[in-house]
């Protein structure tokens, strides 16, 4: 019922604001409030009252439009009144509190309060100047300064529950204005991520296999034996490369299946099983471990990993080398990963250029998103070095 009311009286505010002068002039002239027993002065009518009282109410009509002049209106009704000899009651300061209320809350600041210590005034002066109606003085200084003050404390409550509500308002329209572009960034993100992940995979198992293949190929005439050897470590690299790519995909089309069994997120526990890969593909990787080994959060573990794996990738199909080293130095909060290759061929200067193809972007962004930092750049005599910083603990 209040919501509809308060609808009504938004949508009619002419309709309230007649229906409010009316309120207003029966109280401040009816002869049940404004007679002469309210009044120590002899034959004090209540007609008397009813000229101010008039104006001041009808004055009100005008409030939302000039709320200055309505204000200074109803405080000469008001003090007209207290010259006529009426006691300062709530009732006859009901106009100038209506007033008076509207321009706090329309215009507050300097300008409410000049006008609030204008009207006080005049009302008090006027009462202690008019007739002898045997009123205490400091009754009569008192009823317009607490009356008209409480006025402008409910004004102010008013006026900032307003501005919290709009305040929460804007918010909101923010909010829902943001709302897609905010989706849109996250999807761009996510798209990110998974196409750093099959590039990290692909890659991989492209590159050796195509290496296997490679030496397969150079071996078949003189050593079959190892040719075959080689050719079936090239089964299971390209199963392996299915295996990861299947169950990448099938996250993406089953984000919420919890059913089918999930492989562990490959880690530094790993790297035995990779550099074996590589040593199959002709690239001969030398792993050295300094420091205390300590174990790395899921996340961290995850991309020293892959930054190892993209890094070797990169070597064999890049560098004109069969070998490279992988040294890890465990610090007391970080873990330093470093690879490199001696490489003097031709094929060198082709990777000697820090921050050129994706696999080099792939890996920085890795190390950035663990809190990492990174870095990579070419040998002045031949080679590539990738030097990578991560927190133990993510």
């Amino acid at each position: 019922m209040s919501i509809s009311w308060r609808q009504y009286a938004k949508n009619h505010p002419r309709v309230v604001d007649v229906g409010l002068a009316a309120l207003l002039l029966l109280a401040t002239s009816g002869p049940a409030v404004l007679n002469s027993d309210l009044s120590h002065t002899d034959n004090l009518s209540w007609w008397s009252a009813l000229p101010p009282a008039v104006v001041g109410a009808l004055a009100l009509l005008w409030r939302r439009s000039h709320p200055r002049t309505v204000v200074a209106l109803t405080a000469v009704c008001a003090s007209v009144a207290c010259v006529i000899g009426y006691l300062i009651t709530p009732v006859l300061l009901a106009p100038v509190m209506v007033a008076l209320y509207e321009l706090a809350v329309r215009v507050p600041g300097r300008t409410t309060r000049v006008c609030y210590l204008a009207a006080t005034a005049s009302i008090a002066v006027s009462a202690l100047l008019g007739r002898d109606s045997g009123y205490p003085w400091l009754l009569t200084i008192l009823n317009p300064v607490l009356f008209l003050l409480l006025t402008l404390a409910l004004a102010e409550s008013t006026r900032i529950r307003h501005d919290y509500l709009s305040a929460v308002k804007a918010r909101a329209e923010y909010a829902e204005r943001n709302r897609e572009n905010e989706a849109r960034h996250r999807v761009a993100e996510e798209r990110v991520r998974i196409a750093r992940e099959l590039h990290d995979v692909v890659a991989h198992y492209l590159a050796l296999a195509n290496a296997q293949a490679g030496t397969a190929a150079y071996l078949a005439g003189t050593r079959p034996d190892q040719t075959n050897r080689i050719l079936t470590e090239l089964t299971t690299t390209t199963s392996a490369a299915l295996r990861e790519l299947k169950t990448t995909v099938g996250l993406l089309r089953h984000p919420h299946d919890t059913a089918s069994p999930l492989e562990p997120a490959p880690g530094l526990d790993q790297l035995p099983e990779l550099v074996a890969a590589f040593a199959t593909a002709g690239l001969h990787v030398n792993v050295l471990v300094e420091g205390e080994d300590q174990p790395l959060s899921p996340g961290v573990d995850l991309t020293a990993y892959r930054i190892v794996q993209e890094a070797l990738t990169n070597v064999t199909k890049h560098a004109a080398t069969t070998t490279a080293s992988v040294r890890l130095t465990y610090h007391e909060d970080r873990l330093t990963i470093t690879i490199a290759n001696n490489d003097s061929g031709p094929a060198a200067s082709t990777l000697a250029k820090p921050g050129v193809g994706y696999g080099l972007l792939g890996m920085r962004e890795r190390a950035h998103t663990a809190g990492g930092q990174f870095r990579a750049q070419p040998h002045p005599d031949g080679g590539f070095t990738v030097t990578t910083e991560l927190p133990i603990r993510q």
